[in-house]
This record gives structure tokens, C-alpha cells and sequence, in this order.
């Protein structure tokens, strides 16, 4: 990490270390346990494969395991999400969302009752759902095995929205959704509009959403 970044979070791990080491003088530095989860996500080997100039990785995974466990690592990222947003002049609390799945293939040593088959897109693994704020930043991410609908999914992620992000208000999909998700969401006062594609586009292509002119006409521009 760069010392602006660390900087950022620097505050909120030294006092997790704090109220946890009662007296103990810690022998691990924080950065490079951060340093070393972000190797690890970001290049995808096993944790016993960390380079040695890494602390221990069990160590490493240690930290890892506690900070998920106790919602660190949740609390960064919403501290990394509200700051951005303050910078693009955004609200912190959104009120817009944007709902998709991806499937992924599991870990040969996944539990098996954990995964599942995609027949559309040909995948066996797990399926990630997801809603993002209008920026892209995560807002909600639940897991399920591959084989769950888009639409099942999405509606367990307007519960999640509706009840973490209540500012939330207007979220869009893709044609993956059927109805029942619209009407889901209408139930939480979440208005979900379904984006539809021209069927001669192949692959990613930004779509214009419909919005209402002054005059109440819908026209197009670009989301």
C-alpha cells in the first residue's frame, strides 16, 4: 500500500489492535498483514505459497479470519466507499442501485453442497449477486451456489438493500430478471427497472436508460 492509503486505514487497525492486545506488545506489522491479503487476492494462491518477505501466513490468515469475523474489513470498506463518493460530490447514503450475478468456478475443494451448475452460462461453482451504487461501489454481495437463479438472488438482494441502504429507491437490472423481482421490490419501495438490450449487441455495451424529459417524454442518456 502507498502511505496516502495507509494512511486511511491506518487509524482503525491500530485501534482494533488496541482494545485486543491488552498490554501485549504486538510483534507483526499491520501493513505488511494487509499488504500481505491484498497479495493474496490479488494474484489468487493458497496462503501457504505467500512469499517469505510476508509475515508468516498463518499469521496473515489469522488476522484475516478475525477481521472478517468481526466486521473489520467490512467497516474499512464502507469507510473507502463513503469516502470516494464524498469525493465525486455523491450523497454517502445512496439512493440508486445496479443488481447482476456472476458465476464463477469453485475451488476443487469447496464443499460440494456449496456449489452448484449454471446451465446458461456453463459454470460450475458458486454465483456472486451483487448491487453496486451508481459509481460501481458495492453496496450488497451475497453468495449462493451457481445453479440459483438471477432472479432468486435478486430479490434476496433488495432484502439486503432495503434493509442496510433504506435510502435506496430506484435499482435496474438486466433482462435475466423476470417480474416477480420487480414486484419484490416494489413491496420495499424500490422501484427496479429492467434494462433491456439490442439482441444484435454482443458483448459489454453501456445502455442508455430511460429518463423523463421536462415535458414528462421519455428520452434516452447514457447511465
Amino acid at each position: 500500500m502507498k502511505d496516502d492509503q495507509w494512511g486511511i486505514i491506518e487509524p482503525m487497525l491500530v485501534e482494533w489492535r488496541r482494545t485486543r492486545t491488552e498490554g501485549r506488545e504486538p510483534t507483526t506489522g499491520l501493513r505488511e498483514v494487509v499488504n500481505a491479503i491484498l497479495y493474496v487476492a490479488r494474484t489468487g494462491i493458497a496462503w501457504r505459497y505467500l512469499p517469505h518477505d510476508f509475515p508468516p501466513h498463518t499469521t496473515v490468515y489469522g488476522y484475516f479470519k478475525e477481521w472478517e469475523r468481526d466486521g473489520t474489513t467490512e467497516r474499512i470498506h464502507d469507510t473507502l466507499r463513503d469516502r470516494l463518493r464524498a469525493k465525486k460530490g455523491r450523497r454517502i447514503l445512496p439512493t440508486a442501485a445496479i443488481i447482476d450475478a456472476q458465476s464463477v468456478k469453485a475451488s476443487p475443494n469447496a464443499p460440494a453442497d456449496s456449489q452448484g451448475y449454471d446451465g446458461g452460462k456453463r459454470v460450475k461453482g458458486r454465483k456472486r449477486h451483487i448491487a453496486t451504487d451508481t459509481l460501481g461501489l458495492l453496496l450488497v454481495l451475497i453468495v449462493t451456489a451457481a445453479g440459483v437463479q438471477d432472479s432468486a438472488g435478486g430479490k434476496q438482494v433488495l432484502d439486503a438493500l432495503a434493509d442496510r441502504w433504506p435510502t435506496v429507491t430506484k435499482a435496474w437490472v438486466d433482462a435475466g430478471y423476470n417480474n416477480g423481482v420487480v414486484k419484490h421490490g416494489a413491496a420495499h419501495a424500490i422501484d427496479v427497472e429492467v434494462v433491456t438490450r439490442d439482441k444484435a449487441q454482443k458483448g459489454f455495451v453501456v445502455q442508455p436508460i430511460p429518463v423523463l424529459s421536462s415535458s414528462g417524454t421519455a428520452v434516452s442518456a447514457k447511465g
